[in-house]
C-alpha cells in the first residue's frame, strides 16, 4: 500500500500495571506504531474492573516491563467523571486518530463516551475488536454493543467471526480483516528437557498444555471428560493446566476426583508471569484448547510464537488458525469423545514433528506489519 503520513495517534485501553493479553497487544501497537514513523500516545485506566466483578486475584503485574510505556492513567470504568476528563485530556493533545481495543459490552459507556467526544473535536475513531458480541451473553450485551460500535469510523477485526458479529451491530462501518498477530514478548524457545525440569515434568511423558485463565466457554471441563479416555490410551499422558481460575475452582477439581485423574492433571492454578510463560509452551507436546464457545484467541498465537501444534474445537474463528492436519488438528466442541481420539492420534501417529513444521510456515502470515497497515488504511 502507498505509505502513510505520520499521524498523531493516542491508544486507549490496559497497559501497564494491568496484566494480560490484551496489555500485550496494546502495547505492542504502541512501540510499532512509533517505529513507523507515527506520534503515539496511551491513555489506559485508573480502575479497569470494581474488585467485586473481578474473578481473579489481581489486575495488576509485579514487575516493570524492559519498556514501560507513559500511559496517562485516567480512566475509571465505573465513575463518568473520568470518562469526560480522558476525552478532554485525548482532545487537548489534538490527535489524528484515537484507537481503542474494545473487548466487551461492560467498557462501551466509558469508551463510547470518550470517542464520541474524540470524534467531535476532529479525530478519527478506531476500534481493534475482539469481540463485539461476548461469548458470555447478558441483559444489553447487544444494546451496549451497538452503541460502541457505532461511535467508530472503522474497526480491525481478527477473524470471519467477529466481522459478522461487527456487521450486525454496524453494518455501515468499514473493517479490516487481519490474522491475529504473534505474541512474541514472551522469550525464546527452551529445551524441552529443560522446561520440564523447572516443571518438575518427567521427558519422556506425553504433555498436554491448557493454557490461560479458565472460564466455563474455554471448555477445559471438556477435556477433563476426555482425559480417562486418553490415558486409557497414553497411560503416562499429563495435562498441565497453567491459568489463573474465573470460575468454580471446586467444580473442576472435583470432576478429577470423579474421573480418577489426580495422577494425570496438574493444575498450576496463578496467573502466569510474561517470565514464565516459555517454560510452559516450551515443555508441551500440543496445546489443547477446547472451547465451546469462541471469537479468536490469543492463546493460539503464542502456541504458534513457541512452534507448538494446538488441538481445537471448531468454534468460532479458531478454525481460520488452524489447518487440520497441518498444523494442528480441529474436532467438534463439546464431544470428549472426538477430542480424546485425536489427542490420542496425534501422539500414536507421532503427528507432532510434521505439525511443527506446519506452524513454522503458517506463522509467517501472523506479523504485526499487516495489522498496522490496517489501521493506515482506515486513517
Amino acid at each position: 500500500m502507498a505509505a502513510v503520513s505520520p499521524k498523531k495517534i493516542v491508544l486507549v485501553g490496559p497497559m501497564h500495571p494491568y496484566r494480560g493479553g490484551i496489555a500485550h497487544f496494546l502495547e505492542t501497537m504502541y512501540w510499532g506504531l512509533q517505529e513507523r514513523g507515527h506520534a503515539v500516545s496511551a491513555v489506559t485506566f485508573t480502575r479497569q474492573y470494581p474488585k467485586m466483578l473481578f474473578p481473579g486475584k489481581t489486575q495488576f503485574v509485579r514487575a516493570n516491563p524492559a519498556r514501560l510505556i507513559p500511559a496517562d492513567r485516567i480512566i475509571d470504568s465505573i465513575n463518568p467523571v473520568t470518562w469526560y476528563k480522558a476525552a478532554r485530556h485525548i482532545s487537548e493533545s489534538k490527535p489524528d486518530v484515537v484507537i481503542f481495543k474494545y473487548w466487551m459490552p461492560f467498557f462501551a459507556p466509558a469508551f463510547g463516551t470518550i470517542a464520541r467526544r474524540s470524534a467531535r473535536a476532529g479525530a478519527r475513531v478506531i476500534l481493534v475488536v475482539d469481540n463485539a458480541i461476548p461469548h458470555e451473553r447478558h441483559l444489553g450485551d447487544t444494546q451496549l454493543g451497538r452503541f460502541m460500535l457505532r461511535a467508530a469510523h472503522g474497526c480491525i477485526v481478527m477473524s470471519e467471526a467477529v466481522s459478522r458479529d461487527v456487521e450486525a451491530l454496524n453494518e455501515h462501518v468499514p473493517r479490516r480483516l487481519v490474522a491475529h498477530p504473534l505474541y512474541d514478548m514472551f522469550g525464546d524457545t527452551m529445551q524441552v528437557g529443560d522446561a520440564r525440569k523447572l516443571l518438575g515434568l518427567p521427558l519422556g511423558n506425553p504433555v498436554l498444555l491448557f493454557f490461560g485463565f479458565v472460564r466455563k466457554y474455554k471448555g477445559l471441563h471438556v477435556l477433563l471428560d476426555a482425559m480417562p479416555r486418553i490415558v486409557m490410551s497414553l497411560p503416562n499422558a499429563r495435562l498441565v493446566v497453567a491459568g489463573e481460575w474465573y470460575d468454580n475452582e471446586e467444580t473442576y477439581r472435583n470432576q478429577v476426583i470423579r474421573n480418577r485423574l489426580q495422577e494425570y492433571v496438574r493444575f498450576d492454578a496463578v496467573y502466569i508471569p510474561n517470565e514464565e510463560v516459555a517454560r510452559y509452551f516450551s515443555a508441551a507436546d500440543v496445546v489443547v484448547q477446547p472451547y465451546v464457545s469462541a471469537t479468536q484467541s490469543g492463546v493460539a498465537q503464542v502456541a504458534f510464537n513457541f512452534d507448538k501444534p494446538l488441538i481445537i474445537t471448531d468454534v468460532g474463528g479458531l478454525a481460520e488458525v488452524v489447518r487440520h492436519e497441518q498444523d494442528g488438528l480441529v474436532v467438534p466442541p463439546n464431544n470428549p469423545q472426538a477430542l480424546a481420539d485425536a489427542v490420542v492420534q496425534f501422539f500414536r501417529k507421532n503427528m507432532g514433528i510434521r505439525f511443527k513444521e506446519g506452524v513454522r510456515m503458517r506463522k509467517k502470515e501472523f506479523g504485526w506489519s499487516k495489522l498496522f497497515e490496517a489501521v493506515e488504511s482506515l486513517v
